[in-house]
């Protein structure tokens, strides 16, 4: 059975949540949530906004027509392959908001504001 939307991101954080415990006891990670002012703290999620940005990069990687300069259309894309880099993007960036200890109703909360800028900048000819 498929999850309801509203708790398809909500079982997101809770499976990454569980996975960075897991990493604590195994792979002696920090626990979280980690406190940000600290030196050793900031310097844990850089790499880890890196490990993301980087995961990003392999998605585009993916992306074979995208250059402007190619004239030519490649045939074949690999979206399985595609989807999982940007799972995996999706991964490091709970795992930022968690070590961060921002939860998902503040990140929500942040995004909805955002957004609501977003459609005022634009609606306002910004």
């Amino acid at each position: 059975m498929r999850l309801k939307s509203s708790d398809m991101f909500r079982n997101m954080f809770t499976q990454q949540e569980e996975f960075l415990n897991l990493l604590t006891e195994k792979r002696n990670h920090p626990e979280f949530p980690l406190d940000i002012s600290k030196k050793e703290s900031q310097t844990f999620l850089k790499t880890l906004s890196h490990e993301c940005m980087h995961e990003l990069f392999e998605a585009n990687m993916h992306l074979k027509n995208s250059k402007m300069h190619r004239s030519t259309d490649l045939q074949g894309f690999d979206k399985e392959a595609y989807i999982e880099e940007i799972a995996d993007v999706f991964h490091y960036l709970i795992g930022i908001c968690i070590y961060s200890g921002i939860d998902i109703e503040t990140v929500f909360d942040a995004f909805m504001k955002k957004g609501e800028k977003n459609f005022s900048r634009i609606n306002s000819g910004y």
